[in-house]
């Protein structure tokens, strides 16, 4: 009897928080990886917002103002951290839209949401591809 018991304890599944090493080997499907990107960045539009609005009040305060700003966004690290915000805005843009459709009951099937995850994916990243060449002036 004391076999059979200790058998029933061995056969019991052991469910265990995952590590931060184990972190790395984890495969998250692409619905995933897009739902946990428009969460980032929806709070790091949401905790900038503040300095956005400042900044642009500011560049429409007045001519020295804006010819201040303008001279502050011709630093290429300026540059890359306002492409990184209009990427977290783009992605949170067209993540919501799939989300909305999602809401709607319009792309629910497992391969549907895997396409359109895909989709928002690289969408965002292109729009926001054609943005930086645009702000680096290269065309």
């Amino acid at each position: 009897m004391v076999d059979a018991q200790q058998d029933v304890k061995k056969d019991k599944p052991v469910f265990r928080n995952i590590g931060l090493a184990q972190l790395i080997h984890y495969r998250l499907p692409w619905a995933g990886k897009v739902s946990i990107l428009h969460r980032i960045s929806g709070a790091v539009l949401f905790l900038l917002l503040p300095f956005i609005l400042y900044l642009l009040d500011q560049s429409l305060a007045s001519e020295q103002t804006y010819q201040a700003f303008q001279g502050l966004t011709s630093n290429v690290l300026v540059k890359l951290i306002c492409l990184g915000l209009i990427w977290c805005f783009l992605h949170h843009f067209c993540a919501g839209i799939r989300y909305l459709l999602l809401d709607l009951e319009i792309g629910i099937s497992k391969a549907e949401s895997n396409r359109s995850a895909i989709i928002v994916f690289f969408l965002g990243l292109g729009l926001t591809a054609i943005v930086g060449l645009k702000m680096f002036a290269i065309y």
